[in-house]
């Protein structure tokens, strides 16, 4: 019942900027933290930023100063702001999140499919 969302990935230009949204539905009773990760060929999959509850906001070294992350509670949405990207920055990005659900008093984990941003040189 419970899904997450993505959207807003695309092809973009070294120096390009993108904005990720990722929208939770289902039976929600809350949403604790929120975050995305990001997936390049052959590598691990990694957190790029992540946001609590209250709002505070956790980066990745590699993308501070150039992404923003926030949340609308309301709308139950999480987005990505991706400012002066670079071509180490391409890999599919999947959004995920701690969500209780209204019959669940605990939250579980969630993943969205993910959304491919392509940044060239």
């Amino acid at each position: 019942q419970v899904q997450l969302v993505e959207s807003g990935g695309g092809l973009v230009q070294a120096g390009g900027s993108l904005r990720l949204s990722c929208a939770a539905s289902g039976s929600i009773f809350s949403i604790n933290a929120m975050g995305w990760y990001r997936q390049a060929p052959g590598k691990q999959r990694e957190l790029v930023a992540a946001i609590t509850g209250g709002d505070s906001t956790n980066y990745a070294d590699s993308v501070k100063g150039r992404f923003t992350i926030s949340r609308d509670h309301a709308k139950k949405t999480v987005y990505l702001q991706m400012n002066s990207l670079k071509p180490e920055d391409t890999g599919v990005y999947y959004c995920n999140a701690d969500i209780s659900s209204t019959i669940r008093n605990y939250p579980l984990n969630y993943w969205g499919q993910g959304t491919q941003v392509t940044v060239s040189s």
